[in-house]
């Protein structure tokens, strides 16, 4: 009797230390995953703009270039598209010089190696403002999606309202209004 009772609370004892152990394996895990997911949400860092090279590209201290996230404008080269320097001098006076906040979606970088980011400058949501006003298109990129929606309907409202871009004055003749092709109805 002694002898059941003694491997009994062995057994017990051990089964014990097996569930702490994979407690502990547990959360383990959960520590890491919520330490990559911090470090995946980390805060926006504040830099400031060195130069604009187009309407959504700029260089900022230290040489890096960042690209907008969501967002196209029209291409100043190899030749001028239409509205581009229109969309280059906006965004100067937008963040040229300036400090600004950058807030990483998900990539970091793209092909080219431009950081991505969308970008703020006293209390303006840059990326949005640029399409709002219509010298930008909405462009859903994944999987960095995460205001893609809100992006297309301001470019919706952009075209519905002529701002920017798509006013009627703005179409060259023999040279269509630029068409945004959006996943978002």
């Amino acid at each position: 009797r002694d002898t059941v009772a003694a491997s009994t609370a062995s057994g017990n004892a051990s089964a014990r230390w097996t569930s702490a152990r994979t407690v502990a394996k547990a959360l383990g895990l959960l520590i890491l995953v919520l330490a990559f997911f911090l470090a995946a949400c980390a805060a926006p860092e504040t830099v400031r703009v060195e130069r604009v090279i187009d309407g959504d590209t700029i260089v900022i201290e230290g040489g890096e270039r960042v690209r907008y996230i969501g967002i196209d404008t029209p291409e100043l080269s190899p030749s001028p598209e239409h509205y581009a320097e229109e969309a280059r001098q906006r965004n100067v006076e937008l963040v040229a010089g300036k400090l600004v906040r950058l807030q990483r979606d998900i990539s970091e970088r793209d092909r080219y190696g431009r950081l991505l980011r969308y970008v703020y400058v006293d209390g303006v949501f840059v990326n949005a403002a640029l399409v709002q006003e219509g010298y930008a298109r909405a462009r859903d990129y994944p999987p960095d999606s995460k205001r893609s929606i809100y992006f297309a309907r301001l470019e919706r409202e952009a075209k519905r309202d002529g701002r920017g871009m798509w006013a009627k004055q703005n179409t060259k003749i023999g040279q269509p209004a630029m068409v945004a092709l959006s996943l978002v109805p």
